[in-house]
């Protein structure tokens, strides 16, 4: 269990990137959905040891995450956002010099890793070729195997997925799901749908604040009669923001279909839909803007885009 307690980070400039944040993480894949700059990479950062959160606890187990930096390293694994290679070094080679910097001194036992990770993440028989020169996917299974070195109980995925095409980030999904059976593994993503498919417990995190967390289909339930779709000319979109609770919108057929928040018919034309969670993550958006518009102004543009 990894427990976070009133963890707050404030940048030397000033801004506030966490806010009081709360959260019980249990063994098993546990979602963080926010929009870019919802404070998602430096949570991670906090929990991975890069940085001290201004005030605050983190425990792993027994683990005081704050005070014995080194004794969660020992049992961390993580994939960052970016994460650089050696040109001209192959996957295997690569592989075999970050288990030596993880303390696997032994050459048989290093071997075994290598051997057992590259097969496991599928990059077996491209094990002779340079990372440099991996596609995308490759990449961050070459990143996830990395991140497994030593048998890991807590590994960090922040922003899995972004830009992989569907087959990749299908494969890539698949192998952290297998992943996360045993172990902690906590995906930081903007991605609603990585989410819905692989976590059981998750957590919405909007302008450094947790501001909802729980089980997916506990949480969606509570949206149940109250979402409603309905299509509006793109030139009365600012209208219909404006009267009613308009939680996320896209182009469809050269119309605009709203997504809104009702506990009743909104307006003729408008039809009731099973909320998912999708709907739940903007709702949460939304509302939380409403309650603090100026924390939140980034956190409103970047779920207008993604809508």
């Amino acid at each position: 269990m990894l427990t976070l307690a009133n963890v707050t980070h404030i940048y030397p400039n000033g801004t506030k990137a966490l806010d009081n944040v709360n959260l019980n993480i249990p063994t098993g894949m546990f979602g963080l959905l926010g929009p870019n700059g919802a404070g998602k990479s430096t949570l991670m950062r906090c929990i991975a040891t890069l940085q001290t959160p201004t005030s605050g606890s983190l425990k792993f187990g027994d683990v005081d995450v704050v005070r014995e930096p080194e004794k969660l390293r020992a049992t961390l694994g993580y994939l960052p956002q970016d994460f650089g290679v050696y040109p001209r070094v192959s996957a295997y080679d690569l592989l075999d010099h970050l288990a030596v910097l993880k303390g696997i001194g032994d050459k048989g036992s290093r071997k075994d890793t290598v051997e057992t990770l590259l097969t496991q993440v599928n990059l077996w028989d491209v094990r002779k070729k340079a990372v440099a020169g991996f596609s995308g996917g490759m990449r961050q299974r070459f990143g996830v195997a990395q991140a497994l070195i030593g048998n890991p109980s807590l590994i960090i995925v922040d922003e899995p997925t972004a830009g992989l095409d569907p087959e990749e980030r299908n494969r890539f999904n698949n192998l952290l799901a297998k992943i996360g059976e045993n172990v902690v593994v906590i995906l930081s993503t903007h991605i609603v749908e990585d989410v819905a498919d692989l976590c059981p417990r998750m957590a919405i995190i909007s302008g450094g604040r947790i501001v909802q967390s729980g089980a997916p289909l506990e949480l969606t339930r509570a949206l149940q009669g109250r979402v409603w779709r309905g299509a509006v000319p793109p030139d009365a979109l600012a209208r219909y923001q404006a009267e009613m609770d308009v939680i996320s919108n896209r182009l469809r057929g050269g119309q605009t279909v709203i997504h809104v928040l009702a506990d009743a018919q909104p307006a003729a034309g408008f039809e009731a839909i099973e909320g998912n969670l999708e709907d739940l993550y903007f709702a949460t958006l939304s509302e939380s803007r409403r309650a603090t518009p100026t924390a939140n102004a980034n956190a409103a543009g970047s779920a207008a885009v993604a809508a």
